[in-house]
């Protein structure tokens, strides 16, 4: 526990990915499999049931301090981070003669003295967190309270882990990152054994860990210049695939030895979700993985995201709901081919052999995709490629995403590899984005922050008016939240205004007088009955600070269902 804790002091001291990457390397080269085994797993984001419920920690927190619990609140709210809060509140006299036994490996750790947690009744489960805690110094509480929290984020990307571990086994990090996936199911804990699987020696023909692993995603960068200079930054349109950029979940489909497994980006296996999707995957040939987008369509047209969501938080999907929500997956991309990794063919080249696949075990589904409205409803299409003579005229057929259901387009390299994660050494991928929905809204609730921000008020919620300026009485009523957007100093301006127009306190969060009106920007719009004010958006975030425009010229709640699609 003691070496894992200093794993984590190191990280969290740097910023710097080449000093992050030694130190980890350093970790996994001395540390036995099994500890090694949970530190890739808890660094690759991998979070075990909740341990110890949030309320029962404070408990604990406050009484090992000896304070009252509302002063435990104010010093968390202070701190930011609760694992940090009760590792500084410890009394440090508490810890008994046997403290060094920190010395022990964090698989001993996790095994005999955290996993037993879970469950616990509270006065036993206190009186082992006091136990646990009186073994440890402040770092190594620390990170026992990031471990039991959930929370144990420390700036390392999958991407760097991958190379640490490439660079531990001698191995291509790509293979690296493919037998990486499924390594933080929550269904099997890390073992030595499944560590050192990720340093098997590579042998003919084996594709992943197993028969049902994916591939790791290839991720898109935001294009950063304006239409006018993507001739001299992009070339001509003709060295690029040119796609939609669909708003679905992105997945792919494997189907090897006779089944089809269908995993997400976010490396959830949701293939029972999809029923749908396996009968038209059993006519694939094995060895097949595709890329792609699953998406709801109804009558040849695809439905906003919201439609989506009725079937991801579902293990069963009834006959209703596939009536209601059908889906589609839009392939786009051609990763496994007759059992070979193709992911090193040139774009072009990929997409081609995908067309012939599509074309062979599914006749009549390798057309451009969707169909016109009231077209046929397969499960598994092509997704359309795209055409224009120029940028302008691409530019021009973007302008009409929305009517479409689609936030853009996708700029694939015809000669780009499919890499891992959002690198560029093989090649690129750009979304080229349309301008997000936007509206004028009132600040009307702040919260402190977390980490670095634990002191300042940088968690807002905003809300529209009810009505028009002559309306009676009307009200402003919330229908976002947002944090980000905006710099640093304008964020303390902020807070400055926030402290000093506090109306009303409950809990962490103030009320304030609703004065600062900030244009939000969103990617998405739905009705929603669960929401006061009937909608909900998505990926809500700060675009500017509207100081030039008073409150009572906001927008309006009908200016939100005006931006519904129909």
């Amino acid at each position: 526990m003691k070496a894992f804790a200093a794993l984590y002091a190191e990280l969290d001291a740097t910023t710097s990915s080449k000093a992050k990457l030694a130190a980890m390397v350093s970790y996994f080269r001395q540390a036995p499999p099994e500890d090694a085994a949970w530190a890739a797993y808890f660094l690759a984001g991998g979070k075990p049931r909740q341990l110890v419920p949030a309320k029962l920690l404070r408990l604990f927190g406050a009484q090992a301090a000896g304070i009252e619990p509302w002063l435990f609140e104010e010093s968390y709210q202070a701190v930011g981070d609760l694992a940090e809060t009760i590792a500084l509140l410890f009394p440090d006299e508490d810890a008994g003669p046997q403290a060094d036994t920190g010395e022990q490996g964090l698989a001993l750790w996790m095994r005999e003295r955290l996993l037993p947690l879970r469950g616990l009744p509270p006065e036993a489960c206190l009186q082992a967190l006091h136990a646990l805690y009186a073994l440890l110094d402040t770092q190594g509480r620390f990170v026992c309270g990031k471990l039991i929290t959930g929370s144990f984020r420390v700036g390392v990307s999958r991407l760097l882990l991958t190379r640490a571990l490439a660079e531990v086994a001698g191995l291509d990090p790509k293979l690296v990152a493919q037998r990486l996936i499924g390594y933080t199911d929550l269904r099997a804990q890390p073992d030595a054994q499944a560590y050192l699987a990720l340093f098997a020696p590579v042998q003919a023909g084996q594709a992943g860990r197993g028969d049902g692993m994916p591939y790791p995603f290839f991720l898109a960068h935001a294009l950063p210049w304006p239409v006018d200079q993507l001739d001299s930054q992009l070339g001509a349109p003709s060295h690029w695939q040119v796609e939609w950029k669909w708003d679905g979940i992105r997945a792919q489909l494997v189907r090897r030895a006779g089944q089809t497994w269908i995993w997400s980006r976010g490396e959830e296996l949701v293939t029972d979700r999809f029923p749908d999707l396996l009968e038209e995957a059993a006519r694939l040939p094995d060895g097949t993985v595709i890329d792609g987008e699953i998406v709801v369509c109804k009558q040849g047209a695809v439905q906003p995201f919201a439609a989506l969501q009725k079937r991801l938080g579902r293990k069963t999907v009834s006959p209703r709901l596939r009536a209601e929500a059908p889906v589609a997956m839009l392939a786009y991309d051609l990763l496994e081919w007759q059992g070979e990794d193709c992911r090193a063919w040139p774009q072009a080249r990929r997409r081609g052999q995908l067309e012939a696949v599509l074309r062979q075990a599914l006749p009549g589904q390798a057309d451009a995709w969707p169909p016109a409205a009231g077209g046929d409803t397969a499960a598994l299409r092509l997704s359309a490629l795209l055409h224009g003579q120029d940028w302008q005229a691409l530019d021009a057929l973007r302008a009409r995403s929305r009517e479409r259901g689609v936030e853009g387009m996708m700029l694939k390299a015809r000669q780009a590899h499919y890499g891992v994660g959002r690198t560029k050494d093989v090649g690129v991928w750009w979304k080229w984005k349309i301008d997000p929905y936007s509206i004028d809204a009132v600040l009307v609730y702040a919260q402190r922050g977390h980490g670095r921000r634990a002191s300042l008020y940088t968690d807002y919620t905003f809300a529209v008016w009810d009505g028009p300026p002559e309306a009676p009485g009307r009200k402003l009523v919330p229908f976002a939240k947002a944090y980000s957007g905006l710099t640093d100093a304008e964020i303390r301006q902020v807070d400055a205004i926030i402290r000093r127009t506090t109306q009303e306190r409950f809990g962490p969060v103030r009320s304030v007088v609703p004065e600062q009106v900030f244009e939000l920007g969103f990617e998405g719009i739905a009705r929603s009955p669960r929401h006061k004010s009937g909608i909900a958006v998505r990926f809500p975030r700060i675009l500017r600070w509207r100081q030039d425009k008073p409150a009572h010229e906001a927008d309006t709640l009908d200016s939100l269902a005006r931006l519904l699609p129909p």
